[in-house]
């Protein structure tokens, strides 16, 4: 028999999901006077939160708020409500009301000033307590029962009454941190509509041979652009840096191209992207250059000399060009400007820094985080169907998507 959790004096609302987005809900919450409970089957909150910022915390990102909302792609008309209660501006604001400082990096990045996140999540832990939030630490979720929330508690399943229940789940990446997709079915089970979930800001394999992996497996390529199709035909180019790893390539540009790129893979079966090795040359220098007398010198030391093509950009070169076009001077000239490269498929969710799909906005009330199919129930964060590259774009939204879903359930205990 299940053990069971008795409802409050006062509004009690459950909050399922302890990362940025549900605990911004529940400082919204806390703030409005009513009781919040946060639930998360880890043993402690904000892991996957924790682990990002290892390598520098960042936060938000400075660029011009219209710029910054152009990130959300399709769906950026929905993200801008949640970015209209909470810019990137008031993001700042809010980390420095809890006495931890910013500053925009060169990229237009912006970190806490000790680049760390563990003392921006103590700070905010310790505001949510103080404001009485209550946490329930290896409490996983199991959905429902006679409209009670279901949980598996170390102690055996606890049924849990509330007012309302703000759902802040994640998605399905880095599932040993918590986001593993489980609630899926939970909601599928409730009529909610849920678009598949699929990885995103990810990297993709290419099918290196045996010698190219061996040699330069970790490279960097910090000079570098890619050119791909978009989805009108057209060619579209962004310059920046990637890694080749084992199975094919990943690293910031890459991630920044993964959601066109997955999608073009999960139409056709596999897509081709071209390398420009040498994005500050015009094609008519580089031309000149491989053109120019070599005397005796092999064509590999007049890259090298002439261009500055070695290491990994000349592995490159002999893994994806026949013989044939290597020794062509006018057809190696092309290939060093577009290099073309096959990209078989995206890695696997739990690879990739975040995730795509989840709730559609269709199942939501509109200009709410409700459930049409559950009132009562609000959901945040990156379980909702959008996706952004990184940058600070990802937190910033769910930061904000989390405000948006305290509010609305707010107002609907309020109503």
């Amino acid at each position: 028999m299940p053990m069971s959790q008795q409802p409050s004096q006062s509004p009690r609302v459950a909050v399922i999901g302890g990362g940025p987005a549900g605990l911004m809900a529940a400082e919204v919450l806390a703030a409005g006077g009513v009781q919040v409970d946060v639930y998360d089957a880890m043993p402690s909150v904000g892991r996957k939160f924790l682990l990002a910022g290892k390598g520098g915390m960042n936060i938000t990102h400075s660029e011009a708020l219209p710029a910054f909302r152009a990130r959300y792609g399709a769906r950026e008309p929905e993200v801008a409500r949640w970015l209209d209660g909470f810019d990137p501006q008031a993001v700042r604001d809010w980390i420095h009301a809890l006495g931890i400082d910013t500053f925009v990096g060169s990229s237009g990045r912006v970190f806490p000033l000790e680049m760390k996140a563990a003392p921006l999540l103590r700070a905010w832990l310790h505001r949510l307590r103080e404001a009485g939030v209550r946490f329930h630490m290896r409490h996983r979720w199991l959905g429902w029962q006679d409209g009670r929330l279901r949980m598996a508690t170390p102690d055996g399943e606890l049924l849990v009454d509330a007012d309302a229940t703000v759902l802040a789940l994640g998605g399905a990446s880095w599932a040993r941190l918590g986001s593993d997709g489980a609630w899926v079915p939970l909601l599928a089970e409730q009529a909610v509509e849920v678009a598949p979930l699929v990885p995103s800001n990810c990297g993709f394999d290419v099918g290196w041979s045996a010698h190219f992996k061996e040699k330069h497996a970790g490279a960097p390529l910090t000079t570098v652009a890619i050119a791909w199709r978009g989805r009108d035909g057209t060619l579209e180019k962004r310059q920046g840096q990637f890694v080749v790893t084992q199975t094919g390539i990943e690293g910031s540009l890459v991630y920044a191209l993964s959601a066109p790129l997955r999608d073009q893979i999960a139409r056709q079966g596999s897509t081709t992207v071209w390398l420009d090795l040498l994005p500050d040359l015009d094609a008519a220098r580089v031309a000149a250059e491989v053109a120019r007398p070599r005397a005796s010198r092999s064509m590999s030391s007049h890259l090298q000399g002439r261009l500055g093509i070695k290491g990994v950009k000349a592995g490159l070169l002999h893994e994806c060009l026949s013989k044939e076009d290597y020794a062509d001077p006018e057809k190696l000239a092309a290939a060093l400007k577009a290099l073309p490269l096959v990209l078989q498929r995206a890695r696997p969710i739990d690879e990739a820094i975040s995730s795509a799909g989840g709730v559609r906005f269709e199942a939501l009330e509109d200009g709410s985080a409700m459930l049409r199919a559950l009132p009562g129930v609000f959901v945040a964060g990156e379980m909702v169907d959008w996706e952004a590259p990184t940058g600070g774009y990802l937190l910033t939204a769910c930061f904000g998507s989390g405000r948006a879903a305290g509010r609305d359930a707010l107002e609907w205990i309020n109503r």
